[in-house]
């Protein structure tokens, strides 16, 4: 148990696998009261199965959260159960992996609807709830919200969209005792590239990385935990993604061809 999240209500959407899955199992071991959002429905009850065989019951609500009305329904959900909301966790997001020049703009408008609205509706419809407790609202980022990441325009942009709209939040509530959080993991062996889209916005499948050498979700769930409980307003993990951010500031040309070098070396790279 954590004396800080015990008996909290934490909604997380993309909560049924990678790091969102992760966090409902860590916040459950803290004593957290979780309430699991996801959009394959058979994917969130076998993921909210293992978090139940910790312990805890979480209460799992099938969700879109490119759809204002379902991520309305998922906050109402949350709200009628538990009476209440202290933490809104907005991880869901695709990714995609291909040049602008051969991107189909329905893909942008997709990545932009699922990262960017989907954490305008939730949290929208979550704020009055969170504003009455001081809660917390975070969204689940990438360095690719800091720097423009060649081959992912689509993703940097939703994510770029993301940070303005929680910096705003922030300084906007900077009285109200909201908290909000920007999570930058950096690769994390998850399951976002797998389901990454290509240009014709269909599923790359197999990553292009390898998974083996990049941080767990598990270890990313734990350090937004405490990021979360020490009310941090910034969270980037890795050294090569905090050098990114910071080397970025002073000698942004030189950061543009580390990049394009870094994902030039990615296999089958759409650029070279």
């Amino acid at each position: 148990m954590d004396a800080k999240m015990n008996d909290k209500v934490v909604v997380i959407t993309g909560a049924s696998s990678g790091i969102g899955k992760a966090l409902a199992m860590e916040f459950s071991r803290r004593g957290a009261r979780m309430v699991m959002a996801a959009r394959s429905r058979e994917r969130l009850e076998q993921a909210a199965a293992e978090v139940a065989a910790l312990g805890a019951r979480p209460l799992a609500v099938p969700a879109d959260v490119a759809s204002e009305d379902s991520c309305r329904e998922l906050i109402g959900r949350a709200v009628a159960a538990y009476g209440r909301i202290d933490v809104l966790i907005n991880n869901a997001g695709i990714s995609m992996r291909a040049l602008f020049e051969e991107t189909s703009i329905e893909v942008i408008r997709k990545l932009m609807d699922i990262n960017f609205w989907g954490t305008v509706y939730c949290t929208k419809f979550a704020l009055p709830h969170l504003l009455a407790v001081k809660g917390s609202v975070v969204g689940v980022s990438s360095i690719a919200g800091y720097k423009g990441l060649p081959g992912r325009t689509g993703y940097s942009a939703s994510k770029f969209a993301m940070h303005g709209f929680l910096e705003t939040l922030r300084i906007e509530n900077m009285k109200k005792g909201l908290h909000v959080l920007i999570a930058c993991p950096g690769f994390t062996a998850s399951n976002i590239r797998n389901t990454a889209l290509n240009g014709e916005g269909k599923m790359q499948g197999e990553s292009p990385r390898d998974e083996g050498s990049m941080m767990s979700a598990e270890e990313v769930a734990y350090h937004i935990t405490n990021a979360i409980a020490k009310r941090k307003h910034r969270l980037i993990l890795t050294t090569q993604g905090k050098l990114t951010v910071l080397l970025n500031k002073f000698f942004p040309k030189f950061i543009d061809k580390q990049v394009y070098n870094h994902m030039a070396k990615e296999p089958d790279s759409p650029f070279k």
